[in-house]
């Protein structure tokens, strides 16, 4: 097999594609994300995994590369990672109590042969306190997570339901990108 390439820093990416091989090189993209616009949440998320996808791509010839990215989606907007603990707070007062979709856009190529796809989940949580909001915000853990929350973690504790893929809210849906990726 080619030399395979995770364009993700995220060590859950990481932990995630290894259930399905070890094998395989951590190259984090340097694609501006910034310059992207699209029409709804999971139309951007695809374009950015494109775009981090064909970045690294481009630098390793030969190689098949895996670009992803997550967005929450809380009525059509976008979030992303919290830039503050006063935006980490906003978001989790927003998704307290209501049901919200992640979209994970993954894409894969080889260079020549450039496939993706999005993923949605649509996750609901029961209603978070304010002192809890306080306590979570003031712990690491929702700086460098779309949404401002870590499914696998803390966020566990307001978990109502899902409908969908649990590892799509953690940034890889690992069957399908799996089944996406045997096919180069």
């Amino acid at each position: 097999m080619k030399q395979l390439i995770l364009a993700s820093g995220s060590p859950r990416r990481r932990e995630l594609l290894s259930l399905y091989t070890t094998d395989f090189t951590v190259c984090a993209s340097d694609f501006d994300e910034s310059t992207v616009t699209a029409d709804t949440p999971a139309e951007l998320v695809e374009m950015l995994a494109r775009g981090k996808c064909q970045a690294v791509s481009a630098q390793h010839p030969g190689a098949v590369v895996i670009g992803c990215d997550t967005v929450v989606d809380v009525k059509g907007e976008v979030f992303g990672k919290p830039h503050s603990v006063e935006d980490a707070r906003r978001m989790l007062r927003a998704l307290s109590g209501a049901v919200h979709e992640v979209h994970t856009g993954v894409c894969i190529s080889d260079g020549t042969r450039t496939e993706s796809f999005v993923d949605t989940c649509r996750v609901k949580f029961f209603p978070i306190s304010e002192a809890e909001i306080e306590r979570y915000a003031a712990t690491e853990e929702p700086y460098d997570k779309a949404g401002a929350y870590a499914i696998q973690g803390r966020a566990a504790l307001w978990l109502d339901g899902i409908e969908g893929d649990y590892y799509t809210i953690m940034g890889l849906p690992v069957s399908r990108t799996i089944r996406l990726l045997e096919r180069f």
